[in-house]
């Protein structure tokens, strides 16, 4: 097994977040209480969603540093060692929409504590695994839960702070934790002695978590009537594994038959989503939706982030590794200057409220991240880090806007008692997005015959196009009179 090799498989595991609002903008008033509903504890339920989220994203940058430790404890493959990283994004994707659904229909307090308590048991039960299949498997039930408490999260927050400015301040904290996440899950894990205790540790926090939610939470729920969407969960679910086996298996060669398959049988299973969509009763998503600039606005700003944002600096790491021979654990913190500058700015960006639109602070953020990563051209063929500095500098201020708005504009974008489903839908795309930018990286990258470093040039520039593409997007949406 190369070391290039391993490195690059360790791209498939990041994930970044999204976008913003303004005080002025109208949004619609939330539903009233259910009478079985407790008035909720604002500050107690932005605690606990925040804490999770972080939670969550650290279970699932872990394998950034750990992958290596835990191919070789498994005797895992070259071959199979991206579905040690798929695993999550697989069960994420999959099963955001439903959760959402199921979230607003049935329970967010319940959905959000089904899911921190599976989060902690499956990270933990990885943990224990002797063998590649079953570590896939716990990867992929970590992704599940982990959908549940990202897009029930949102749906509890919207309940416990009604008003415009707080849900402003809110949502800008929570989608700060995202951006935490992100930045510290690394570093603990390569911290940490062993990989099977850096997920003993995530899975025992994650217990922790649903453990100070139990008497904490309250119950809120949107019921609908009728039976869950399960023949619109079906074909959605395995419309996105076919699309995540294609994209893995696209490395070895994107004109090959078998990909080229999976790839017309994910579009004939979208296809079947949306007819079944328009008969069900109780659907997961409202197809109506679409016609929502806010909507439109909130997906197209998922969609971008995961194929710009999270594609490339999913596979940063190895680059820097592999080009100027920085360790894992240097690489680690020098990385944490692009996520920890998103944190800083996404719990700040709250001030920009009633100064700047929501769709011009989307496609700033957009515009600041292709500035940031064109200004690292250069930069690991001369074999000098400090060189990147000023790059991640922009970057992470970037990232930083998109991870505050984009979890605001998703609730925004439906109506106050379909929160959990809109942050689902956003949510959703951002890591279908997640899953071909990173794909899209290390076919990029590792194509050239000029060297790995000249090879991430190129994957740079992809990378700014793309979020210059996300920016005109963003603004050509517009709001109706």
């Amino acid at each position: 097994m190369t070391r290039l090799d391993s490195a690059a498989t360790t791209a498939a595991t990041t994930g970044a977040a999204t976008t913003t609002t303004s005080a002025a903008a109208t949004t619609t008033a939330p539903a009233p209480a259910r009478a079985q509903d407790a008035v909720p504890h604002p500050r107690a339920t932005l605690a606990l969603t925040s804490a999770a989220t972080a939670v969550t994203l650290m279970t699932y940058t872990a394998p950034i540093v750990t992958l290596p430790d835990t191919a070789a404890a498994l005797h895992t493959p070259l071959s199979a060692q991206a579905w040690l990283l798929n695993g999550t994004p697989l069960g994420l994707a999959a099963l955001l929409l439903v959760a959402g659904s199921l979230a607003d229909d049935y329970g967010r307090r319940r959905i959000f504590l089904s899911g921190t308590l599976a989060l902690g048991i499956t990270t933990a039960l990885g943990a224990l695994t002797s063998s590649t299949w079953a570590f896939t498997l716990a990867r992929i039930a970590q992704g599940a839960a982990s959908a549940a408490i990202l897009a029930s999260s949102l749906g509890l927050i919207v309940h416990a702070f009604p008003t415009p400015r707080g849900r402003l301040h809110a949502t800008g904290v929570w989608g700060a934790f995202v951006s935490g996440g992100i930045a510290v899950g690394p570093v603990v894990a390569g911290s940490l002695p062993d990989w099977r205790v850096a997920y003993g540790v995530l899975g025992a926090a994650a217990l922790i978590v649903a453990a100070l939610s139990v008497r904490t939470l309250t119950e809120s729920r949107a019921p609908r009537g009728g039976r869950p969407d399960v023949a619109g969960a079906l074909a959605f679910g395995l419309a996105l594994t076919a699309l995540v086996a294609a994209v893995t298996l696209g490395r070895d060669g994107w004109l090959r038959a078998p990909v080229g398959l999976l790839l017309l049988a994910s579009l004939a299973l979208v296809g079947a989503f949306v007819w079944v969509e328009r008969r069900v009763a109780t659907p997961m998503i409202d197809l109506a939706l679409l016609r929502r600039p806010r909507f439109l606005a909130s997906s197209a700003g998922g969609l971008f982030t995961g194929l710009s944002v999270i594609g490339l600096f999913s596979f940063m790491s190895a680059l820097i590794q592999q080009t100027i021979g920085l360790s894992v654990m240097n690489t680690a913190w020098l990385l944490l200057l692009w996520s920890g500058l998103s944190f800083a700015v996404a719990l700040q960006a709250k001030r920009l409220a009633g100064r700047v639109p929501p769709r011009r602070q989307l496609a700033l953020g957009f515009v600041l991240h292709a500035a940031g990563v064109l200004t690292m051209l250069g930069a690991l063929d001369a074999g000098s880090w400090p060189r990147l500095l000023p790059g991640l500098i922009v970057s992470g201020v970037g990232s930083g806007l998109l991870n505050a708005a984009l979890p605001l504009l998703s609730v925004e974008s439906v109506p106050a008692d379909r929160a959990a489903m809109g942050s689902g839908a956003q949510q959703t795309l951002r890591y279908i997005g997640s899953a071909v930018g990173v794909a899209l990286t290390i076919a990029i990258t590792t194509s050239t015959d000029d060297g790995l470093a000249h090879g991430a040039d190129l994957a740079m520039a992809v990378s700014a196009g793309l979020a210059l593409l996300g920016a005109v997007g963003v603004a050509a949406v517009r709001e109706r009179s």
